[in-house]
């Protein structure tokens, strides 16, 4: 009796958070439930996806067919944690979203000249205040550094003492209406939104170390239709940019070189897939790939050599003008470059990328150090965005029951001292 006590009171405490993902992406609707263990890991305790129907290139183009999408993934990752969500933490992106990094200055007015939160908040206020194209806003402000009466550098100026105070800020913008219908997608299926966090940041969330964001590092995120490209360095996001093509293009080649379905196209990438040719010896080169053309019942025969030849040249087209975009930023990329989403897992996508950048470079999985539970099901670079959303959402659950002082850790460790005493 005792033990099952403890077991209900346990899992009521755990579950006092419950961090939700949610990336609706052009291709797929992924969702991720977690909960913190005592270690401070997610452990991930549902999961479910589906075919994602109304966006075109990250932005809602049917409300509807975005609702049902995304209730289908819900659904699936509910029924397996075996909880119900009211809220997530919800992925924006779109081919129009720009970054740039801009700076803003405050003089310090407190007693002693100590710097406040109130006064951090106006430096960045300050440094935000651009001009926008009307219909436009700022969907994200990602300080860089500060600056104290010269002195650069600076995380947390916060109770330090100074007479000037600089922000140099990252900001994202885009077209009000693009967070606007994401929003209204996803009430209109039944969740609220915790929070909205940019599409490669949460892939940051889940696949990168300190040492990657402070030394530098570029984060290519493939979509099926867009990729976005963050950069970051000094522990903060440097550059931020979205190109207008991603998977869905090998896709479209497969399929127009072939003369087959895009259905059977997606299933001839994802398994045969291959777009550097020196990593097939000549016998692999010569393996027979049987296909459909579309309208036919015959079945037509090619080598695997020819699907390499369709592939390469646009692996290396896209991933070169990634690459000419780092340049012009002049970023310093230490760390390398980290590739994720679905296409990041063709065969060969990193012995290229690395060529192009000339730069390390690796496939982003969801970093096992971070997660528990159903990590299996979700070991793969397609996840690396829900899983940091709901990594994102954890975070900042945990910072704010600390910040009102009842961080769940705290309670567990009272409750099991009361439970304790009373058998002393």
């Amino acid at each position: 009796m005792i033990e099952r006590r403890y077991s209900i009171e346990k899992t009521m405490i755990n579950r006092e958070i419950l961090a939700v993902g949610l990336d609706i992406g052009t291709s797929r609707v992924r969702c991720v439930i977690g909960e913190p263990d005592e270690d401070g890991k997610m452990n991930i305790v549902g999961i479910g996806q589906a075919e994602s129907k109304g966006l075109r290139r990250g932005i809602v183009t049917t409300a509807n067919s975005v609702v049902e999408s995304v209730k289908k993934a819900v659904d699936e990752a509910e029924r397996i944690s075996g909880v119900e969500i009211q809220m997530a933490t919800v992925n924006f992106s779109g081919e129009h979203l720009r970054g740039e990094s801009k700076s803003g200055v405050v003089a310090v007015a407190g007693a002693g000249r100590e710097i406040t939160d109130e006064d951090v908040d106006r430096a960045i206020d300050s440094a935000s205040a651009i001009q926008l194209p009307t219909g436009w806003e700022i969907v994200d402000r990602l300080p860089q550094e500060f600056i104290v009466d010269g002195q650069d550098g600076i995380i947390e100026p916060a109770g330090m003492r100074g007479a000037r105070l600089e922000a140099l800020v990252h900001l994202v913008t885009s077209p009000s209406a693009g967070r606007q219908n994401v929003v209204k997608a996803v009430n209109n299926s039944g969740l609220e939104i915790e929070n909205i966090v940019l599409e490669p940041l949460g892939a940051a969330t889940s696949t990168l170390t300190d040492e990657d964001r402070e030394y530098g590092c570029a984060l290519v995120n493939i979509g099926a239709e867009i990729t976005s490209l963050m950069i970051f360095g000094r522990g903060a996001v440097q550059h931020t940019a979205v190109f207008p093509f991603g998977g869905l293009n090998f896709t479209k080649d497969i399929a127009t070189g072939l003369r087959v379905s895009i259905p059977q196209a997606e299933r001839i990438k994802r398994d045969m897939g291959c777009v550097a040719g020196y990593l097939m010896d000549e016998e692999e080169k010569q393996e027979v790939i049987e296909i459909t053309p579309v309208g036919r019942k015959e079945t037509r025969q090619l080598t695997k050599e020819i699907l390499c030849d369709i592939l390469q040249p646009r692996a290396i087209e896209l991933l070169q003008h990634i690459a000419r975009e780092v340049s012009r930023v002049d970023a310093q990329i230490s760390s390398g470059v980290v590739l994720t989403g679905g296409s990041s897992a063709i065969r060969g996508m990193v012995d290229i990328a690395e060529q192009v950048f000339d730069a390390p470079t690796r496939v982003g999985y969801p970093r096992k150090e971070l997660l528990g539970g159903l990590i299996d099901e979700s070991e793969s670079p397609e996840w690396a965005v829900a899983i940091g959303l709901a990594l994102s959402s954890m975070r900042s659950q945990i910072l704010e029951y600390d910040m009102d002082g009842k961080s769940p850790t705290r309670k567990v460790a009272e409750w099991f001292e009361n439970f304790r005493g009373k058998f002393r």
